[in-house]
């Protein structure tokens, strides 16, 4: 009898760290920070807009950059490529541009889902103006 009752409270108290261990995991798994991760050339809309069929290659690099995806099988082919992970959310923001060139010059591009603002970073805390002079 008396060793059957140590089984229950071994098995109880067995039961009861397990139950502590998780509720203490899934506490602290809330405490975890992610970063944002932001890759690739970021296009603001009224930049891209200025893109104009005609323009050189030189125009194209100074007016967006350099492009973050050479194509090796394909010279013509220049590709503009963001990637925005905010830290908590599922779901990236990803957008894509395309220039194409023959002679070059631009003959044609296709944008998808470029921004129009770029993302924006939380306050980095109270502004220097309310911080006494000394």
């Amino acid at each position: 009898m008396i060793i059957l009752h140590r089984r229950r409270l071994r098995l109880f108290c067995a039961v009861q760290a397990a139950v502590v261990t998780l509720l203490a995991a899934s506490l602290l798994g809330g405490c975890v920070y992610r970063m944002d991760i932001q890759q690739g050339n970021y296009l603001e809309g009224k930049t891209v807009d200025r893109l104009e069929v005609g323009m050189t290659r030189t125009q194209v690099r100074y007016l967006l950059g350099t492009p973050m995806v050479p194509a090796i099988f394909d010279r013509d082919r220049w590709d503009y490529v963001y990637y925005f992970q905010h830290g908590r959310l599922r779901r990236p923001a990803q957008r894509h541009l395309v220039v194409y060139f023959k002679d070059d010059k631009v003959t044609r591009f296709e944008r998808d889902n470029v921004p129009n603002s770029a993302p924006q970073a939380p306050e980095e805390g109270a502004p220097i103006a309310k911080f006494p002079k000394i």
